[in-house]
This record gives structure tokens, sequence and C-alpha cells, in this order.
């Protein structure tokens, strides 16, 4: 708009230079900065409260007198007397310090006046300084989640050279390039979480965060706050202040879902928002909150047998599974046990500061039993074993009464009567580890994946010669 639109503009607006004048001192008196105003003489004519507030100098004081003469280090008079502004002139009064811009007043190419344009930065070293005490604490809980949310294993560490193994490591190495969420597979003890923290550390992602959630482990009634956070008094019990999520803790970096499938169709749905939009909201909170993670999940169970099942939910599996990888059994890795139970007992013989080695016998019973808690449980039997021999060799009479390898007999006979014998094997085995209470056949019968009255039946014929 043109200056002469804009004088035609305030005409229209005050009857009177009066009415024009009173406007214009409203004005100047609501800005937040000191305006002092002073005429081609240098006397001051106008100051705000604000210029008050930060010099403190009263109107009383200054009003209709020489700059100068109340100020004598004023540099308002040679700005107007070279008619050159001055930008950002630092000033101090007192405790109180402030920047002033200073320019001239012209008027149709005559100098008339001069205008000082007076800001307190007193606050803003003040704020600075909070600002910096803020970034220090907030340095310091990003270095603590560091170092509580670290992956440790890499590729390096998963053990094995079998063809079962190196398919999953291929699949799982194709996943770290990527930034896709990834579903891994595999019954319990196969090494899911390990896998998920080699995928971590070898992506674009290994500064960031690896933050693992077992959602078997958490009360249905708290993962949502776990996940999502809360908002100060959303709820009774809530911690002032509120909490910041797992969500968003990870940011940067990777969330572990293990035992996902455990979670209800509820949290899965309001899960499902996370995978496709990337953000989370607070319970309490109406705005949403972009989260810049990568999400890997776990299950010990067949994932599409749970769908059909209506365990998950369809959209949930499918939003999840954009890259998959099942993770083989111990029992078909075959020499890999061996490989494994090495690196347990060099593991035992640090801690423990004696050497051992494993019979042959024993290596040809661990190459043959069926192993159901997999990876894990040769660990644990290395464990025991190394705990109950006397010298540096562990024989069969060091192993856990439950470990009990099948007979060569059982490879003869029908088809059933060797299923049936291995069932037999095997619940046998496992009511030696677990026990014969009612809590341990549920157990039993969860790892087996049958229903009790399933196991009962068993239970009956294995009691059948």
């Amino acid at each position: 708009m043109e200056r002469n639109q804009i004088t035609a503009n305030l005409k229209e607006m005050f009857p009177s230079p009066e009415a024009a004048e009173q406007w214009f001192v409203k004005i100047l008196d609501s800005i937040n900065n000191g305006i002092l105003v002073c005429d081609v003489n240098t006397v001051v004519r106008y100051i705000n409260a604000e210029y008050t507030r930060i010099t403190g100098v009263t109107e009383e004081q200054i009003l209709g007198r020489c700059l100068t003469d109340v100020r004598p280090g004023a540099m308002l008079p040679r700005v107007i007397a070279d008619c050159k502004p001055v930008v950002g002139a630092y000033r101090r009064e007192g405790s109180v310090e402030y920047v002033v811009d200073m320019a001239p007043i012209i008027v149709n190419g005559d100098t008339v006046g001069g205008i000082s344009v007076v800001k307190d930065i007193t606050e803003i070293r003040r704020l600075s300084e909070e600002l910096k005490k803020i970034a220090t604490k907030t340095n310091q809980l990003k270095t603590m989640v560091d170092r509580m949310y670290k992956a440790k294993y890499t590729f390096g560490d998963i053990v094995g050279d079998s063809i079962p193994l190196n398919e999953a490591i291929r699949m799982a190495k194709r996943a770290a390039k990527a930034d896709a969420d990834v579903l891994i597979s595999g019954e319990s003890g196969t090494g899911k979480e390990v896998f998920a923290q080699a995928i971590h550390n070898s992506s674009n992602r290994a500064e960031g965060p690896f933050v693992g959630i077992n959602c078997a482990a958490i009360a249905p009634s708290l993962i949502e706050s776990e996940l999502f956070g809360y908002e100060e008094g959303s709820f009774t019990g809530a911690k002032k202040g509120g909490r910041l999520g797992l969500f968003e803790i990870a940011g940067g970096g990777t969330v572990f879902l293990d035992e996902v499938a455990e979670l209800s169709l509820e949290m899965q749905a309001k899960l499902l928002r996370v995978l496709q939009e990337r953000s989370v909201r607070r319970i309490g909170e109406t705005n949403e909150i972009p989260v810049d993670i990568r999400i890997i999940a776990a299950t010990n169970k067949n994932p599409y047998s749970l769908v059909q099942d209506k365990k998950i939910r369809a959209d949930f599996y499918y939003r999840l599974n954009v890259l998959s990888i099942n993770l083989p059994p111990l029992r078909e890795r075959g020499a890999d046990v061996l490989l494994l139970a090495d690196v347990f007992l060099q593991n035992c013989e640090r801690k423990i500061g004696r050497k051992f080695s494993i019979d042959t016998d024993v290596k040809k019973d661990f190459v043959r039993y069926p192993w159901q808690g997999n990876v894990r449980e040769l660990r644990n039997v290395i464990e025991y074993a190394v705990n109950m021999t006397e010298d540096s060799i562990i024989t069969e009479s060091h192993l856990p009464r439950w470990f009990e390898v099948m007979p060569g007999s059982i490879s003869s006979g029908t088809l059933a009567t060797i299923v049936q014998a291995f069932e037999k094997r095997v619940i046998k085995n496992m009511l030696s580890h677990y026990g014969s209470g009612v809590d341990a056949k549920r157990r039993i019968a969860k790892e087996l994946d049958i229903s009790m009255a399933t196991l009962y039946n068993k239970l009956k014929e294995s009691l059948t010669p």
C-alpha cells in the first residue's frame, strides 16, 4: 500500500489531529519495549512506561529536558546529528542490561527528531540460563536413556553354521538395511531378542535407544500407560508432571515388542494407529505426538494360526508383518548345539576360573536331545552340569535328572508307535523338569500348545505299558 493511501486512510479514521495524536500515543504506550522520542534539539518529548521500568528514568525527570542533561552518555543526539541509525547498542543501568535501536525521524527530507527503542535483555539472559539448565538436564536424561536402553547383541554374537540358521541371519541382515517393521517368530528360547538387537545394531538407528517390552509381563491395565505415557492427573495415581511412554523414549531408535500375541485385541487396535501414523496420544491428552521409531515384534507361536484363531487382529498382523523372519528350533540346527555348548562352557569357565570339557557320550546326547527349551535350555543344562562336576569333564552323571535322551529303539515300529513313544518321553521329561502340580501341567500344556484335557489323556496313555 502506498504511503499516500495510508495517510488518506488515517484521515478517514480520525476527525481531528488531536484524535490522531491520542491514538498514536496509545500505540506507543502499549509497546512492550521502552520508547523515547526527542526533537531535533534533543529535547525529550515522550517516553512510555516500559522505558521507565527498564532505565529507571521517570517522566518528571526527563520530559521537556535535553536528553544529555539527564543521560550524559546518550547516543541518540549523535544519531540525530549524523542522520544515521544505530542498531543493537549495549547499555547497562545498575543490574539491568538492555540494547537500544536508535534512528533519526525524517519528515519531507528534514530531520525533525530521533527515537530510541530500548529492549530489556535481563529477562532474556535469565531465560537463556534456564534453557541452558534444561538443555543440560535433557542431555543427562538422554545419556541415561542411552545407557538403559542399549542393544548389546550383534550378528557376530549369533552362534551356529547350520543352513536354517544362516537363512534366518540372511533375512535379518536384509531387514537391518531397511527401516520397515519386522515380525520374528520362533519357539521360546530360540533367540528372538538377540536377533532383534542385532537388526537394530546393524541399522541406521544403531545410535538410538533399543526399548524392549515383554507384552506378557506387563499387566493389561498398565500396558497402555507404559507404552503411550500419560498426562498429570489423567487417572488416580498418575505421577505429578505426567510420564513419557516407552514409544516416546524410543525416539530415533527401535521398539521391541516381545510376545506381542499376548496383547488384547483392544490394545492391538490402539497399536495399529502407531504402526500406521507413527504418532502416539498420551492418556489424558488430545494431541498426537509424532514418534520416529521402528517396531520389531516377536511371538513364540505361528502368527498366521493366531490370526485364524482370532487371537491377533488381521489388520494388525498384516501391518506388522512387513518383513518376516522365522527362527529354527535348536533340534533342527544339527551340530550347532555343540558350537553353542562350547560357547556356554567358555562363559562358565570365565566366571568360575576353571577349565571344563564335555564327554563324547554327552555330546552325542546333546545332538539327539529334542531341546524343547531350545538355546535357553541348553545354557541351563551346561550351567547345571558345570556346578555338579568336581573335576574338569562333564559326563552323563552331571546332567539334570530330567535330561533323558530317547533310546535308539524308538526309531523302529510304525509311525504311530514312534510318535506315541516320543510324546511319552517329552511329557515325562517336562514333568521331571516342571513338576506334576496343576500349575506345572498348565505350563506344560501351554508350551506344547495343547489343551489341559489333551494333556491328561496323554498322561493316562503314558502310564500304559
